[in-house]
């Protein structure tokens, strides 16, 4: 009987005996199946994108500015929410502000996260006096009430700020907890045998830093890099509730500001501060919920098999 071509086949997997390694796809798609968390934080951020789309196309973000509708309307058609004592349409505002907010919470926690990663390396790799300087810098800043600093910088800008002096601002005290956190990794990571190894075989400092011990923490960064935008946009927000922020922009921030400047909540014009609490609750969810599953893998604990 002749042997069909199926039964002479076979893969070259089995013949060897070795089974393939599943591709980098298959092994994201299972981490996001048992990882629901980030799916949840994910499709809380893309609703904010559809939100912001749909915005864009259907209204003129310069009806944010003042005098551009009639006042204190409350939501109907033309006006989906209403509008403020300002003249402002707010569902022009809320279309502008999103990005404003975020771009401060971003600018503000990258800026925080690298300055932090370079000492955090620095000052924990090498040691000594220079390590000492920065542990007590950081130690000191901590115990400083941080909201009660950035007031007191944001009063210094005379004439108001820009969306990116906020950023700045913001990003003052940004670095501190992170050099706290990155340090502590690095001095766990120093004693470990492979870089041992490498430093008895002479490899520099810097190469260690980059080719060893950086690689190894690049999930830890970037679940830090989330909490660390998230951080800054709540200080934004305090800040710009409290009437610090940029006067001219419509962020989500400096709308929550008018609402109690001119107390909104009290008189009873719901659709003036709901539409930014509930944006700002679904910026922070979605951020909170992709930082939570970004700890899986920082966190090799958290590690399960499917």
């Amino acid at each position: 009987m002749a042997t069909s071509a199926s039964q002479v086949q076979r893969p070259l997997a089995a013949e060897s005996g070795v089974a393939q390694e599943p591709s980098w796809l298959s092994n994201f798609a299972n981490y996001l199946r048992r990882n629901p968390a980030m799916i949840a934080g994910i499709l809380v951020l893309l609703s904010l994108v559809a939100f912001e789309i749909v915005g864009l196309l259907s209204v003129d973000i310069q009806r944010a500015r003042p005098l551009s509708a009639r006042v204190l309307q409350p939501p109907g058609p033309g006006l989906p929410f209403g509008s403020d004592r300002n003249g402002r349409d707010l569902f022009a505002a809320a279309v502008a502000g999103i990005p404003m907010t975020f771009r401060i919470g971003l600018i503000a926690g990258l800026l925080g996260i690298s300055i932090g990663t370079v000492l955090g390396f620095f000052s924990a790799y090498y040691g000594g006096v220079v390590d000492t300087v920065i542990k007590t810098v950081v130690d000191v800043g901590l115990t400083i009430p941080g909201l009660m600093v950035l007031i007191i910088i944001a009063t210094s800008f005379r004439g108001g700020l820009t969306v990116e002096q906020m950023a700045l601002v913001v990003a003052i005290l940004a670095w501190l907890h992170p050099t706290r956190t990155i340090r502590a990794q690095v001095l766990t990571m120093k004693e470990r045998a492979y870089i041992q190894v490498a430093r008895l075989s002479g490899v520099s400092g810097p190469r260690i830093i980059f080719t060893e011990l950086m690689p190894n923490l690049l999930s830890y960064l970037a679940a830090g890099s989330v909490n660390a935008v998230s951080s800054a946009i709540l200080a934004s927000i305090g800040l710009e509730a409290l009437g610090l922020g940029p006067m001219d922009s419509p962020t989500l921030g400096m709308t929550v500001y008018w609402v109690i400047y001119f107390g909104a909540l009290i008189n009873g014009w719901w659709w003036w501060w709901l539409p930014p609490i509930v944006l700002i609750s679904l910026l922070f969810i979605g951020l909170f919920l992709v930082s939570l599953g970004l700890d899986e893998l920082a966190n090799p604990r958290r590690r399960h098999l499917v």
